[in-house]
């Protein structure tokens, strides 16, 4: 397997993650970012004050330049971030750090996400701001978690897909969550009972069907290859980068053509075509999952499964590692690893192809990381190993 290389070679050298429960972070949010950003310099081998560009997502309200007497930045070529406010601008991130690297105007730059309450608030109300706009509360929607309900609703009537497969997803995830001694599920799989009869949030979404919200903050280190290989920990190249949206979809409409759908259709169709790589050639995916239905729609939406045959493939014995064949959110998602706005699935779509997960995967070469689904806009890349 060979594929061109994405902006003329980038690799990911270095991850920090920093996760504390909602509300507890022992310092503001500068101060968590800052801590993961020097973990991912010290995981990389270089210096903090050699990254000269950062890109961020999701409204996050660092600037760079507030970042620089903390880290003593040398020199900032690049500072930028995905528009939009939600998850869906999570892989798009990679992609304009690789075009700052590959172009040449910057040379060591950091992906990161922070998300600490005391500063920012809570994540579902920052969502609401950015996406509710006066036609969809209007109509009585003032959450995420009810759009995203009425998008699962399709699903299911629609195509007649039995809601019973969320629970295949959710399972898997905390089945890797409680092997994962950084998740806040670590030790503890999911009560089935609990699962089933836990409170309603937006029917058909009951309590365990929704992200986490955790303090925390997490960044990756991406470099040229000719860089890379001489750094502390074997490269994660970063294959490719797709993002955006089709025709008729968006927040203003919330009556989009395919209405069932993550979002994913032609952004996907578009990093197949970018990297020359198909479904079958991906050992682990990383799903941002906010609510359990759109990780459904995800895997569809990328080709993995049908409509037609998704209840025989996402079953708990396939999502999980080792043995499954497609693993899932091998740290435990956004459902049981804990959720900084998704950044934990990069990190751990590095980890993995490093050999480093808690739930391992055996001989993975190529990891796909989904962006926020239902967003109006989304966003996917591929990370592979360097030998590719």
């Amino acid at each position: 397997m060979s594929t061109q290389k994405f902006c003329g070679g980038v690799s990911a050298v270095g991850v920090g993650l920093r996760q504390y429960k909602r509300g507890e972070a022992p310092m503001p949010e500068q101060g968590v970012l800052v801590q993961a950003i020097v973990d991912a310099c010290e995981d990389a081998g270089i210096n903090p004050a050699d990254v000269d560009g950062f890109v961020s997502y999701g409204d996050d309200k660092n600037e760079p330049v507030r970042l620089m007497s903390d880290l003593g930045t040398k020199n900032l070529c690049i500072n930028t971030q995905v528009w939009g406010g939600g998850g869906g601008g999570i892989a798009a991130a990679f992609g304009l750090a690789a075009a700052a690297i590959g172009s040449g105007q910057a040379r060591t730059v950091v992906v990161f996400r922070a998300l600490v309450q005391d500063n920012s608030g809570r994540m579902s109300a920052a969502v609401m701001r950015h996406h509710l706009n006066d036609h969809i509360i209007g109509a009585g929607l003032i959450a995420p978690a009810q759009i995203c309900a009425l998008r699962a609703q399709r699903m299911f009537e629609y195509h007649g897909i039995s809601n019973a497969i969320t629970e295949e997803l959710v399972r898997a995830s905390y089945y890797h969550g409680s092997r994962n001694p950084e998740a806040t599920s670590y030790g503890k799989e999911l009560d089935i009972d609990a699962y089933r009869n836990g409170r309603w949030i937006a029917e058909p979404f009951r309590l365990f069907d929704c992200s986490r919200e955790n303090d925390g903050a997490g960044a990756i280190v991406l470099v040229a290859d000719d860089v890379a290989k001489d750094l502390r920990k074997p490269p994660v190249r970063l294959l490719g980068v797709a993002n955006g949206c089709e025709k008729g979809w968006g927040d203003l409409l919330e009556n989009d053509t395919h209405y069932d759908s993550a979002g994913f259709r032609p952004v996907a169709k578009r990093l197949w075509e970018q990297t020359g790589l198909t479904p079958s050639d991906v050992d682990v995916v990383q799903l941002y999952e906010n609510f359990s239905a759109q990780g459904i729609a995800s895997l569809i939406d990328h080709g993995f499964c049908s409509y037609d045959n998704v209840e025989e493939f996402v079953r708990f014995e396939n999502l999980i590692a080792p043995s499954g064949a497609l693993p899932v959110n091998t740290s435990g998602g956004n459902f049981a690893q804990g959720f900084i706005h998704g950044f934990g699935t990069a990190v751990e779509s590095v980890r993995v192809l490093r050999g480093e997960s808690a739930n391992p995967v055996a001989d993975a070469r190529v990891c796909l990381l989904a962006g926020g689904p239902g967003a109006p806009t989304v966003s996917s890349a591929l990370f592979g190993r360097a030998d590719l």
